[in-house]
């Protein structure tokens, strides 16, 4: 789960932080910077699996155009990200090798540089890395999120011994007398693994693999585990073929054969699943998956209120975006982050008030019971539907977080000379009477809140987003 990130010289982003709640929305006008949030957790993500190169080659634009742009022309030469993380307290690799975690609470730091390399061209090279456990003393989130008898179940208690030093960590002075990361090895005596920072191509986090490096391991497998859901209506209506892969993909491809493996593990999840969506839409009451071997393939058929059976070639795109909601909120593999972008596409604005209902349920609740396997499970939607924002609003759960993400004049000094450019800038949208000091201490004064005036016209705009669905 991510907790908190901290983004410098990437897109729109100076000195930017903020904070997530496992149910977090991002609201704001077109062209605000909000896209920049997830393209910034997607490109954290890619790192965490492969090179540099080829983790800035997947992102929008060439890798120079990711570097900030100031009004002068010149652009930053460096990107600085900053993640903390909640982990499971188990780590498994692929090898079947499995281990607790002594912290569960990890702080990723990455500074990315943009120079010549050896032969005259622009690279993309590594200037800081490191991996620190968070302090339970000094972890305010976890203080504001998980109620203190829930906390042993999240935080393993830490006893004598305490870690001093960082699971990864980036010397000045290295083994090879030149600047270096280096990779300690989990509970074990050792120097640790030491690598010329010049050389590197890609994070010392990414070569992760096994549980010998556990601590190491778990965050790396929770940044790759982040999903970006943008599904395609045409990915949703075909059938899987049956050597598909039975998780759904963020296109929302697989999800008949997601729902023929759930139905095999559990013949009661279709069961679940079609009471939650015909909570959604009354005219549906049954959801099936039927094996097709001549055709080689699994299909998804909805049954409505007259006993007639509609395939998934045929459902609307709302219809279909629901259901893989659904599907995802039943399947027991889903965990870690799903970042959802604009989920009022393709559903009406009468029925997104029970759509935020089910994607809150599709997160880990910390103040429910956690005596059984739960996994963790985040939602971060990007939105700038007010129906979105003030659903969520209305909840006044704790668990639920919602920012409103706008761009403001920044003045920077660059090369001994001030510009400016449009930073983006994220605020709380908190009522004043629902505002808490204490959920907030850890946020600087000046991004205290929204103002009463501006989240009031934010709110308000429902009225005439309804008024002219009524016409």
């Amino acid at each position: 789960m991510i907790t908190r990130i901290e983004i410098d010289g990437f897109k729109t982003f100076r000195s930017f932080q903020m904070d997530f709640a496992p149910f977090t929305v991002i609201a704001g006008t077109n062209a605000s910077g909000k896209s920049n949030v997830f393209d910034a957790l997607r490109l954290i993500s890619k790192i965490g699996k492969t090179s540099l190169r080829e983790a800035f080659s997947e992102q929008r634009g060439e890798a120079f155009e990711q570097f900030t742009l100031f009004s002068n022309g010149e652009r930053a030469n460096k990107i600085s990200f900053c993640v903390e993380l909640l982990v499971d307290s188990e780590v498994r690799d692929n090898w079947g090798g499995k281990e607790s975690l002594k912290y569960t609470r990890l702080r990723y730091r990455l500074i990315v540089i943009r120079r010549l390399n050896n032969l005259g061209f622009e690279d993309l090279f590594i200037e800081h890395e490191s991996l620190y456990p968070i302090r339970p003393q000094s972890d305010k989130w976890l203080k504001g999120y998980i109620p203190p008898s829930k906390v042993a179940r999240w935080r393993p208690k830490v006893g004598a011994g305490r870690r001093s030093i960082p699971y990864i960590d980036t010397l000045e002075d290295g083994k090879y007398d030149k600047k270096s990361v280096k990779i300690y090895q989990d509970g074990r005596p050792g120097s640790g693994k030491e690598f010329p920072i010049d050389k590197m191509t890609q994070t010392a986090l990414s070569a992760a693999n096994s549980v010998e490096l556990r601590h190491i391991l778990a965050a790396r497998e929770e940044m790759i585990s982040w999903k970006f859901l943008q599904l395609n209506p045409a990915e949703l209506r075909k059938p899987s073929p049956r050597m598909a892969s039975d998780v759904v993909s963020s296109t929302g491809a697989n999800l008949a054969s997601t729902l023929f493996r759930m139905k095999n593990e559990d013949r009661s999840v279709l069961k679940y699943i079609s009471r939650t969506l015909n909570a959604l839409l009354p005219d549906f009451i049954e959801v099936e998956v039927d094996e097709q071997p001549e055709q080689n393939q699994y299909v998804i058929y909805l049954k409505d209120n007259d006993g007639r059976r509609f395939s998934s070639r045929v459902l609307s795109e709302g219809t279909l975006r629901l259901l893989s909601l659904c599907i995802l909120k039943y399947d027991s593999r889903h965990k870690g982050a799903l970042c959802y972008e604009e989920p009022e596409n393709g559903v009406h604005a009468f029925r997104l008030a029970i759509v935020c209902e089910l994607l809150k349920e599709l997160t880990t609740n910390f103040t429910e019971d956690t005596s059984g396997s739960m996994p963790l499970r985040q939602i971060i939607v990007n939105t700038h539907s007010p129906i979105v924002i003030k659903e969520t609003l209305n909840a006044k759960d704790s668990q639920v977080y919602v920012w409103f993400s706008r761009l403001i004049t920044k003045i920077v000094e660059i090369n001994g000379s001030k510009t400016d450019f449009k930073a983006t800038s994220i605020l709380p949208v908190v009522s004043v009477k629902s505002l808490q000091a204490e959920l907030f201490d850890y946020i600087s004064t000046n991004q205290r809140g929204l103002s009463a005036y501006e989240a009031d016209k934010l709110l308000n705009s429902i009225d005439h987003e309804i008024e002219s669905l009524s016409r």
